[in-house]
């Protein structure tokens, strides 16, 4: 009896704590921009939908200026001038309402009109609702 008791208590430890680590994985988030002054507006409102994911997701910021913002673009293979971009567990394309989004450049309606992605706000925290599971 007491072993079996000892069994079960075993196989339900092994299902249990991976479960529970794949259950409990924030979303990487990966934020390359320019630390300049006409994304900073941008840059709040992006904070501000991530700080709706506490614990959901882990966010890393890099700045295109810097020795690690330099790093991170040479490590994803980006050489061009991008104010933004955004990748969420590695990804940096997704489906939003049925159209292919990629989070680069400012979100429309912001910043230089040569500059300006074709997404919002709205639009990230679609995804974002969509990786963490929040409804």
């Amino acid at each position: 009896m007491k072993r079996s008791i000892l069994l079960c208590s075993l196989i339900l430890t092994l299902v249990y704590i991976p479960w529970m680590a794949v259950a409990g994985t924030p979303v990487k988030v990966e934020v390359l921009y320019m630390n300049h002054g006409p994304l900073q507006d941008s840059l709040e409102g992006i904070k501000k939908v991530f700080s709706q994911y506490k614990g959901k997701v882990a966010v890393s910021w890099f700045d295109y200026d810097t020795k690690e913002g330099e790093e991170f673009m040479a490590k994803k293979k980006i050489t061009q001038h991008i104010p933004l971009v955004i990748w969420m567990d590695g990804q940096v394309k997704f489906k939003v309402d049925g159209k292919d989004m990629v989070f680069a450049g400012f979100p429309t309606g912001a910043g230089p009109q040569f500059f300006q992605g074709k997404w919002t706000m709205a639009d990230l925290q679609k995804v974002l609702n969509q990786l963490t599971g929040k409804k």
